[in-house]
């Protein structure tokens, strides 16, 4: 059995997909579900097709030593790096846009856009846990454009350790309340993932515990009286063998209160 892709936390809880033969299955990431799988090799989690909008999704396997993916099924999205000097490469970009803050525990920030319609559920996918609806403009190259104005002095791109490095702690109300004053948002959120931890949980690759909760990508696990936080991404390429991982894993301090 391979993790070959995971979902982040919108609405629903987050999910591993997992292949077995081919067929994908998904392990939901509920609060109090229990993992007991160890890690074996990784290498390429290959493909992920739905052939048709009724039947479940197949897996193409790939031995390729590359992970997650190698170069073949590595998908490069054109918008990835765009400033908006560009002609429009997809048909989404021509649909009308949102510029947004997103804010995470306690004072990162960082500014993104998406097509308006889908502006909530990208919030939750990245985890922000605060956030501010800027401008809506009417295509995508014209997002790109005003959020490479902003990025110049905020950044568009916050790295998975920090998010995990704040998951105990909150937005710090006067650096958001500052933030806000500056650009005059349209609409602001505040999200709430019902996650509650008393202590920065420790940074592991691991798919052993019961699942405290999640937050966008990132699900947190206590096993043996510590608190880890897993990057799913992290997980994608991975063969899975049934039972508990005998690997020794660092101790929060709360596994010593």
């Amino acid at each position: 059995m391979q993790v070959v892709g995971y979902r982040a936390r919108v609405e629903n809880h987050a999910a591993l997909l997992l292949s077995e033969d081919g067929t994908v299955t998904v392990e939901r990431l509920d609060p109090g579900t229990s993992l007991s799988y160890r890690l074996g090799e990784r290498h390429c989690a290959g493909a992920v097709e739905r052939v048709d909008t009724g039947g479940s999704p197949v897996h193409h396997g790939c031995d390729a030593a590359a992970a997650p993916y190698c170069a073949e099924h590595t998908s490069r999205w054109p918008c990835a790096r765009c400033t908006g000097d560009c002609g429009k490469p997809i048909e989404a970009c021509d649909e009308e846009h949102g510029v947004y803050l997103a804010a995470f525990a306690p004072e990162t920030v960082k500014v993104g856009v998406t097509r308006s319609w889908r502006l909530e559920t990208r919030l939750r996918e990245q985890g922000a846990d605060r956030a501010a609806h800027l401008r809506t403009v009417a295509d995508g190259r014209i997002a790109r454009q005003v959020e490479a104005d902003i990025a110049a002095d905020l950044g568009d791109r916050v790295r998975v350790p920090t998010k995990i490095a704040g998951l105990a702690d909150s937005v710090d109300e006067a650096f958001w309340t500052t933030l806000c004053a500056e650009y005059d948002p349209l609409s602001t959120y505040d999200f709430d993932y019902g996650l509650t931890i008393a202590d920065r949980p420790i940074a592991e690759t691991l798919a052993t515990g019961t699942v405290v909760g999640t937050k966008g990508r990132v699900a947190v696990l206590e096993n043996g009286g510590s608190v880890y936080a897993v990057d799913l991404r992290d997980l994608v390429g991975y063969e899975l063998h049934e039972g508990a991982s005998d690997r020794d894993l660092q101790s929060s301090l709360g596994a010593f209160g």
